[in-house]
């Protein structure tokens, strides 16, 4: 596997690729690499003739700044991973190389931005817009890979693509769970024992509003949620909304002439997960 951490080299390399005719499939991550990390490098393998994996922890996109220091940096271990996929190359970057001056872009969602994890994080999909684009001039990728358990920054991205016309694919990939069905993130390595073992509880209510659905009101399956996450003394819940898929706009009613999606925000101890279902 090739190492890049230069913005010239990796683009004069990646030029004479393309030069040979050569597919690029691109997945950016923040590291601390898992199982659903590869999901989306195969799959990228599989589609492409090259694969290319980022690692870049973007400060940007976090409002909390104990949250960023604490954000897991497993570097050798994730060089180790890649190298068992047989990733082509890898671009890890430092901070100064990717900003080295501050990136005051500011983007338009048209509105995808105003709900949910927007509305908790201020800022973040604007951090997640300016990283992604800088990626996405540098590598010039085919295709990249999103997984869909970041649901709303994975539309946004979808939005930012067709309104800045990058001639990119964008690739949702599933999401990939724990056998107790615990969404895969590199945020689950910093949960405790005693927090590992009530964290499926959030994909477990999700799972019983999937069968409520359709005989309750959005407000007895929220009142459901908010009850059954709250008897985890160790659990908070920060937002719980059903959407549109495609506009993000909360649904107030059932309505079975679009499709939905049900996103969640939990603090575990300290830790914050997120994680969604598809009606």
């Amino acid at each position: 596997m090739n190492v890049f951490t230069k913005i010239v080299e990796i683009k004069e390399y990646l030029s004479k690729l393309r030069a040979n005719g050569l597919t690029i499939g691109f997945v950016p991550t923040m590291g601390a690499l898992h199982e659903g990390h590869l999901s989306l490098l195969r799959k990228a393998k599989q589609e492409n003739d090259i694969c290319i994996c980022s690692i870049f922890v973007n400060p940007l996109q976090f409002n909390n700044i104990e949250d960023l220091i604490k954000y897991p940096r497993p570097i050798e271990k994730d060089i180790d991973i890649l190298t068992s996929v047989n990733c082509a190359i890898l671009f890890n970057p430092s901070e100064k190389e990717i900003y080295p001056e501050p990136d005051n872009t500011i983007f338009d969602f048209g509105g995808l931005d105003k709900y949910m994890e927007g509305a908790s994080r201020p800022g973040h999909f604007n951090g997640v817009a300016v990283i992604v684009n800088k990626l996405f001039e540098i590598i010039n990728p085919n295709k990249a890979y999103f997984g869909e358990k970041d649901y709303q920054q994975l539309t946004i991205i979808k939005y930012l693509v067709k309104a800045l016309n990058i001639p990119v694919k964008i690739v949702a990939c599933p999401t990939l769970r724990e056998s107790d069905g615990l969404a895969m993130s590199s945020r689950n390595l910093r949960l405790s024992s005693e927090e590992r073992k009530v964290a499926p509880l959030i994909y477990s209510t999700l799972s019983e509003i999937k069968k409520m659905y359709k005989s309750n009101t959005i407000e007895d399956i929220k009142r459901f949620v908010k009850n059954s996450i709250h008897k985890c003394p160790l659990m908070k819940l920060e937002y719980f909304e059903i959407v549109n898929t495609e506009t993000l706009v909360p649904v107030n009613v059932i309505d079975d002439s679009y499709s939905r999606i049900a996103c969640i925000a939990v603090y575990l101890g300290n830790i914050r997960l997120i994680d969604n279902i598809k009606f």
